[in-house]
């Protein structure tokens, strides 16, 4: 199978009947802002005759999406860009915004401001992002991201995965993707892909795929045929998902979605807060209600199931909520752009209507009465080492 890949409602097979034309006219308004992008292979996972499907509120746009909350940058990714399309926030890591086009367009993506304004972030000098690496001997690991990777040519992937080989002091390349769940047909229909992976990961230096399954709906056979074939071929996979509302915010859904991974050699890495940005309130489920969602969703797993934190992707860190006691939610710095930070335990009076670790922060304390610095670092200053 070969997916066409669809970047207008209206070339949806059957869209005049799939929906009545006051919801056909709601979602193409939404579209004239937030552009859409799918194939026909993914648009088959839905199930058009129930209105709350998983899968099309992943891909398919909401009126939602037009109500004016968020931000544009909610975790201040420009905060910590060095050069154009290289993040440099923790020591250890560089990211890179290798590509501007995915598979298919979330409509929870934290990072709409890229289809927004189209080319203005990624990397267009993969060489500079190499040299700043180069230069920088505390970057171990690099993680490639977008947009996906995955969508640019083999050929140019491959060009960036071999300078990064080069480069000693690099030992994990990631790529982040979620093109095994929207089309893992080009994985599977492209053998030079697969043996990218057989060549740069070796014993010693691992590449590491961090899949994005966000519903286990997602996981089909040709999925976990793609999926095995990487892992044949040397790559470590993991998955990251947000919590969101519709779409696995149900414990039974989750804890389905992290066993099947666990059955299938696929690393649970992250559990994220769905990130404020623009478009994305409909999603978002408040915090410690999608701790509570964690945590019993936790319960029907295994350990290997459960090995996933629960994160807000800050501007000042990735801060993981721990649990909750007597009225007191408690954190804990997992990275922090500010070495002091780094492993610093929060305790915070409850709020059910939180959000963001923003909302916890009336009085710039952590709880305990010691104020600490939550502002993300100027462009300007170094990362912390």
């Amino acid at each position: 199978m070969k997916p066409r890949f669809i970047n207008r409602l209206n070339q949806i097979e059957g869209w005049e009947s799939l929906l009545s034309d006051a919801e056909r006219e709601k979602l193409e308004r939404v579209e004239r802002i937030f552009p859409f992008r799918s194939n026909d292979y993914y648009l088959s996972l839905i199930d058009w005759e129930d209105r709350g499907d998983p899968i099309r509120r992943i891909v398919l746009p909401d009126p939602q999406e037009l109500e004016n909350t968020g931000r544009l940058d909610p975790s201040s990714e420009r905060s910590y860009t060095r050069l154009p399309g290289l993040q440099h926030k923790y020591p250890q890591t560089a990211l890179v915004l290798f590509s501007d086009t995915c598979g298919g367009i979330c409509r929870f993506c934290f990072r709409k401001r890229l289809f927004l304004q189209r080319g203005k972030e990624v990397a267009p000098d993969i060489g500079a992002c190499i040299a700043y690496i180069r230069a920088h001997p505390e970057i171990t690991d690099v993680l490639l991201s977008g947009g996906d990777p995955l969508m640019l040519p083999t050929g140019e992937l491959e060009r960036a995965v071999c300078m990064l080989r080069e480069i000693e002091h690099v030992q994990i390349i990631r790529i982040g993707s979620k093109i095994p769940a929207y089309n893992p047909y080009r994985i599977l229909n492209d053998p030079e892909l697969i043996e990218l992976f057989r060549k740069y990961s070796s014993r010693e230096k691992k590449i590491y795929l961090m899949t994005q399954f966000n519903h286990p709906r997602e996981l089909t056979g040709a999925a976990i045929r793609a999926l095995d074939e990487l892992q044949r071929a040397g790559a470590m996979l993991m998955n990251q998902t947000p919590i969101l509302a519709g779409i696995n915010d149900a414990p039974e859904t989750l804890a389905e979605l992290l066993r099947s991974l666990s059955f299938i050699g696929v690393a649970p890495y992250y559990l994220f807060q769905c990130r404020p940005a623009i478009g994305n309130r409909s999603f978002t489920v408040p915090v410690e209600r999608s701790l509570q969602i964690v945590q019993e969703a936790f319960r029907m797993c295994s350990g290997l199931a459960k090995r996933a934190r629960f994160v807000m992707s800050h501007a000042t860190g990735k801060i993981e909520v721990v649990g909750s006691m007597d009225e007191r939610v408690f954190m804990r710095y997992h990275q922090a752009a500010r070495s002091r930070n780094l492993g610093r335990l929060m305790a915070f009076s409850s709020n059910p209507d939180a959000i963001w670790f923003d909302d916890y922060l009336e009085s710039g304390t952590d709880g305990a009465g010691d104020s600490f610095e939550y502002r993300p670092m100027a462009s300007g200053e170094e990362a912390a080492i």
